[in-house]
Parts: structure tokens; C-alpha cells; sequence
């Protein structure tokens, strides 16, 4: 039956149920799914299947075809959005942001920055702290996927690789993603968030 995002599937059979929920484009975030099993159903086949993400049909299409009026004017505000954070934080010390060429056109939907040189524990550290204080932060570095943030650490579905370099970058590499539900008030309001969060790290000497 056509329900408008991939149809509807029902199944008493918890490895195929926990498989289609990863592949529908989850990530890790399965255990939101209201009707998901046991999450022990999911302890090898989310290491074992991509995700996929692929959600597209007609009613998708006829909802997004009007927005796209709208998307210039989107991607402006994402990228005011991008910059209020991007200004504050470029002068925190032991955050590092790569400079942007003058000619790229990108649309800041998403943040990302590196604290070069943190400790697993500092890291951690790093994300609690934000996320007492409200503020949502993601690492790359963490030995088991966490929401979206699953590296090739862990995808058993291809075979393993040596990315020492790659490794190093993702061990220092955090996320924060930008919904246009935030106003730029609020952004200025997680950058001094992150901030505070990275100068207690580096008064503890743990960046630098």
C-alpha cells in the first residue's frame, strides 16, 4: 500500500523489520522509530547495512516542488545563520575552522569545526557540556556510530581499511546541524554555548 514514503511494511520478523528501518535512512537514530524492535535487533545489522536514504516518490516530489520558490531565500537564511556562529567561533582558542574560498557557494545547513588535538575523554567531556546547556553537538570520533555519525570505523558492509589520516581528522571533527527554526538570536546564543564549553577544555589543558 502506497502511503506516500516507501509504503508501508509489516513483518513479525525483527532482523528484516530492523533492516528496513536502517536502510529507510534512520541512520542511528532506529530507536525513535514508534514501532521499531528490540534494539538488540539492531546490534549487527546497523553495522552491516548502508544507509540508503532513498525516500523519494510523488507526493514527496508535489510537496517539495513549491519550495523551490522559496529556495533562494533558504539558503540566505541558513547561510546568516552559518556565519553569526562561524564569526564567533573562528576566534575561540582550540577550535579550528577551515577558511572558505571566496568564490564557494554553499549552503550552511549544517556546521562543522575541528578542536585539534582533543582527547576521546575531552571530547566527550566537550559534547555533555553543550548538551547541558542545550546545545546538540555530534562527534566523529566516537568507536561506535551515534546518530548520524557513523564512520568507516564501522561499516562491515565494505571491507576494512587503513585511513590513518582520515581517522585523525574524524577524531577531532564535531557537527551541529542548523534547522531555520533557529533564529539567529538562538545561534548567537549556542555559539557563546560552545565557546564557554571549549575554554573550560582548554583551562583544563585537554586542547590546543
Amino acid at each position: 500500500m502506497n502511503s506516500g514514503e516507501g509504503g508501508l511494511l509489516t513483518s513479525d520478523d525483527a532482523g528484516l523489520m530492523a533492516r528496513a528501518i536502517v536502510m529507510s535512512g534512520s541512520y542511528m537514530l532506529y530507536e525513535r522509530h514508534g514501532a521499531a524492535p528490540e534494539p538488540s535487533a539492531f546490534e549487527n545489522i546497523r553495522l552491516h547495512t548502508p544507509n540508503l536514504s532513498g525516500r523519494m516518490d510523488n507526493i514527496r516530489a508535489a510537496i517539495l516542488r513549491p519550495q523551490l520558490t522559496e529556495l533562494e531565500k533558504n539558503i540566505h537564511r541558513w547561510n546568516e545563520r552559518y556565519r553569526i556562529i562561524e564569526a564567533r567561533l573562528r576566534h575561540v582558542n582550540g577550535i579550528y575552522l577551515p577558511m572558505r574560498p571566496l568564490k564557494e557557494r554553499y549552503v550552511g545547513s549544517s556546521f562543522q569545526f575541528l578542536v585539534p588535538g582533543i582527547s576521546d575523554a575531552a571530547a566527550r567531556r566537550f559534547v555533555k557540556s553543550c548538551a547541558t546547556l542545550g546545545v546538540d553537538l555530534k562527534w566523529f570520533g566516537n568507536a561506535e556510530p551515534v546518530a548520524f555519525t557513523s564512520t568507516h570505523r564501522t561499516w562491515r558492509y565494505i571491507e576494512p581499511q587503513a585511513l590513518p589520516v582520515t581517522d585523525e581528522v574524524l577524531s577531532d571533527l564535531f557537527d551541529l546541524r542548523l534547522p531555520l527554526t533557529f533564529s539567529t538570536a538562538d545561534c548567537a546564543h549556542i555559539s557563546d554555548i560552545i565557546a564557554a564549553s571549549a575554554a573550560d577544555l582548554s583551562l583544563e589543558g585537554v586542547v590546543r
